[in-house]
């Protein structure tokens, strides 16, 4: 009986990680060329000054950011440091975890083309509000800004100091970054994000397996009240974006309202009572707060206004959900879930090794789940330490 059932979990897990394999390794590629592209010091430029313009520009920034509602604390606190206003570090920090180029990917595999718009917009619009509300509320003083470190992103070969950008540009081809991208994608930024997904993977195969059709449809199938139960079940939790994604899939098959799962999708990702509190030390009470009503009430006005949409539209959320993954070949999935199962085994395996070591210490192990290195621009003067998500572990 217990044996059957896990199978049955474990079949249903396997059939979502076909479906998502070749789009999660998308976003994994994007990661890697944001990483590597991206200039950390153009965009702290961007984020010191201005009411308004510096908080749609943290916003927009955060949405193809992979990283999780940890991993975003210490590039915060270094946003801070390097000059970023209080409504743009706000609004980087709630568009950067709800969203990223992995759990966009993801989204169209695993539900429909509309929760993939609807996403990364309803993070936009969420993260915007905080940050215009922060900055209306917050009194700009004299402020002293950090200098950019401009140290190499790619082997850190120098400080930037004493080897100008001009110079700085020689040592590096465009093949030797694009090298350097995909490695920092495959290993580090899966590695911080496959034991989340993998987890999220077996909680959806549960979900679909164990929990019956007519209990969603009575308390999660749409209303106020639906929005409610998923934002109190989002908020505590701690889980990234990604792994976010196939148990709102899950729960959408199960007869949950869109509007239900946008709102996990939203709240999920962005809050866990872990990084609440290094979010009261960087920013302070006032900016938790804001935090906290503009993610909980946007995600719940927006989960209902896309629960009308598609009632408007004549769509439903439940067949919807997969066709993406229908485009691509049985074959190609097969060999995308093969692929990915196949660059997730060391960072898995490392994951329990840590925890096995960590439980015989009696201490819990910590990892920084940042995209980008402690040398770079977005990242310096930020602890690892700052922040305790990434890989389970």
């Amino acid at each position: 009986m217990v044996m059957n059932l896990i199978v049955n979990i474990l079949a249903e897990s396997w059939e979502l990680l076909q479906e998502a394999s070749i789009y999660i390794l998308f976003g994994i590629v994007v990661g890697g060329l944001l990483r590597v592209f991206l200039n950390p010091m153009t965009v702290v430029k961007h984020l010191g000054r201005g009411h308004f313009a510096s908080v749609f520009k943290a916003a927009l920034l955060g949405i193809p950011i992979p990283i999780c509602s940890c991993g975003v604390l210490p590039v915060a606190a270094s946003l801070k440091k390097q000059g970023a206003n209080n409504g743009a570090v706000t609004a980087f920090l709630i568009s950067t975890p709800e969203s990223g180029v992995d759990s966009i990917a993801l989204t169209y595999a695993l539900l429909d083309p509309v929760m993939t718009v609807a996403r990364p917009c309803t993070a936009f619009l969420t993260a915007a509000l905080a940050g215009v509300a922060e900055n209306l509320f917050h009194r700009v003083g004299k402020r002293t800004s950090v200098g950019p470190n401009l140290a190499c992103t790619v082997d850190n070969c120098c400080d930037g100091l004493d080897c100008p950008p001009e110079e700085h540009s020689q040592h590096h081809g465009f093949t030797e970054k694009l090298t350097f991208g995909m490695k920092y994608a495959f290993v580090e930024l899966w590695g911080d994000l496959a034991g989340w997904f993998f987890i999220g993977l077996f909680l959806a195969g549960a979900i679909t397996t164990l929990v019956p059709d007519d209990f969603m449809t009575m308390y999660l199938g749409g209303g106020l009240l639906a929005m409610i139960i998923m934002l109190a079940a989002g908020v505590p939790l701690f889980i990234c974006a990604t792994a976010s994604t196939p148990i709102a899939a899950a729960l959408i098959l199960k007869g949950a309202s869109p509007g239900a799962a946008l709102v996990f999708l939203l709240a999920g990702p962005a809050t866990n009572i872990a990084s609440l509190a290094v979010l009261l030390a960087i920013l302070g009470k006032r900016a938790t707060a804001i935090y906290l009503a503009a993610i909980s009430v946007v995600a719940v006005i927006c989960g209902l206004a896309l629960d009308e949409t598609y009632s408007f539209f004549g769509l439903s959320a439940k067949a919807l959900v997969g066709q993406a993954a229908e485009l691509i070949p049985v074959w190609i999935q097969l060999g995308g879930a093969v692929i990915l199962l196949a660059v997730s085994v060391r960072p898995v395996y490392r994951a329990l090794l840590a925890r096995l070591d960590s439980a015989r210490r009696g201490k819990p192990s910590r990892k920084s789940a940042a995209v980008l290195q402690p040398n770079s621009p977005l990242a310096a003067g930020a602890s690892a330490n700052d922040a305790g998500c990434g890989t389970p572990t």
